[in-house]
């Protein structure tokens, strides 16, 4: 307390000492990538890859439109990026399926029924391949790391017919190729129609009343096919 010249008291106020900053924060590269591209992902899988806006995407992430480019180097490869983490996601989880033990139709409903939970799970990888089929598969083909991906995949399938067919479990000739084409139309028609299919025919593909029925009846589309006869040549 201090008093001026004609006897008032002043009342002075300490600030508080300064405290030096502390070192900068440090940006994890990695982690900033990776959210860089779930972000992208929705975008992408929302307004498609003209509508989808790398100021949008810098907006909802810690970071910059510039920084964005820096990791990605243009909107292009930006969207090839995030094609291969949604496809190496759905890769990633049939390589992971241990069936082996399995009987093989069992190991083949089971399959089936992970791909089912898989797409459900991950709608926008379903939006997102809709979306490059309209740009017919033009991103996708420039990505060397897609094509990597698809035949380990395959070889999950293959594994399971050789040994159905060694057991005389399966009598139908299938290829992997075309179980991964039954189980894939059956599970992505499901996520990709259901607006339409439900304006059509009043169904909730999605009910969840529904969901047992829909994952068994996949199961036993694939299997029913491979153990029946096949059908008799006319003559």
């Amino acid at each position: 307390m201090v008093r001026t010249r004609d006897g008032a008291r002043l009342t002075t106020t300490r600030r508080p000492p300064t405290v030096p900053a502390g070192p900068l924060r440090q940006r994890d590269p990695e982690r900033t990538r990776q959210e860089i591209l779930d972000v992208a992902l929705r975008e992408f899988a929302r307004h498609g890859y003209s509508g989808a806006r790398v100021d949008e995407i810098a907006a909802q992430t810690r970071t910059t439109k510039r920084m964005i480019y820096y990791y990605f180097n243009k909107k292009e490869d930006l969207y090839i990026a995030v094609l291969e983490q949604a496809y190496s996601t759905a890769r990633d989880a049939e390589q992971q399926l241990d069936v082996d033990h399995l009987d093989p139709v069992t190991a083949m409903r089971t399959l089936a029924e992970l791909t089912f939970d898989h797409h459900e799970s991950h709608q926008d990888f379903i939006s997102l391949v809709a979306i490059e089929n309209i740009h017919r598969g033009e991103f996708i083909a420039k990505s060397a790391e897609l094509a990597k991906l698809n035949a380990p995949a395959l070889a999950v399938a293959e594994r399971i017919l050789q040994r159905g067919y060694a057991a005389g479990a399966f009598r139908r000739a299938a290829t992997a190729i075309d179980v991964h084409l039954l189980i894939s139309a059956y599970c992505f028609f499901r996520i990709s129609n259901r607006h339409t299919f439900g304006a059509i025919f009043g169904i909730d593909l999605l009910d969840s009343a529904s969901r047992d029925h829909y994952r068994q009846l996949v199961g036993d589309m694939i299997v029913s096919y491979l153990t029946s006869a096949p059908e008799a040549a006319s003559d």
